[in-house]
């Protein structure tokens, strides 16, 4: 009796889903390579010439030159990736406040402010008044 061995590759649904792992793979296996890649250009504890070396060992040999980089450098990419990011937030931060300018005062610091200037005579009952309705009408005079 001869017996047949039928491999699970042999099914066509098992072929579709094994080039779908092996697809995947190969998308997660570039992924890490451009996370080490970048992760070497953004490290400033590396010098030009270490950073060439681990360049070249990545490029030359990738899965040994990525091995080797995750055991010898993986716990410091994660570090550096969070400092990364915020020093992105600070200077969007810094960003905003240079750009949305100083911040305008209430409407009750503005009417302390109005009537200091109205007891010491720098301007008219008429100036305030009108002043203060601008102000509790929420507009700018400039505007």
């Amino acid at each position: 009796m001869s017996a047949q061995t039928h491999l699970a590759y042999d099914y066509p649904l098992a072929s579709a889903f094994f080039t779908m792992l092996w697809f995947a793979l190969w998308i997660l296996w570039l992924f890490l390579l451009f996370r080490v890649v970048f992760d070497i250009f953004r490290d400033d504890g590396l010098g030009g010439w270490a950073k060439a070396g681990w360049l070249a060992f990545v490029v030359v040999l990738p899965y040994l030159g990525v091995l080797v980089y995750l055991v010898a450098r993986g716990r410091g990419m994660g570090r550096r990736e969070v400092e990364q990011a915020q020093s992105r937030k600070r200077e969007f931060d810094e960003y905003i406040r240079r750009t949305a300018g100083p911040e305008r005062p209430s409407a009750t610091d503005e009417l302390v402010r109005l009537s200091k200037m109205r007891a010491h005579g720098s301007i008219t009952e008429e100036e305030f008044a009108r002043a203060k309705q601008l102000v509790l009408s929420g507009r700018r005079p400039d505007s």
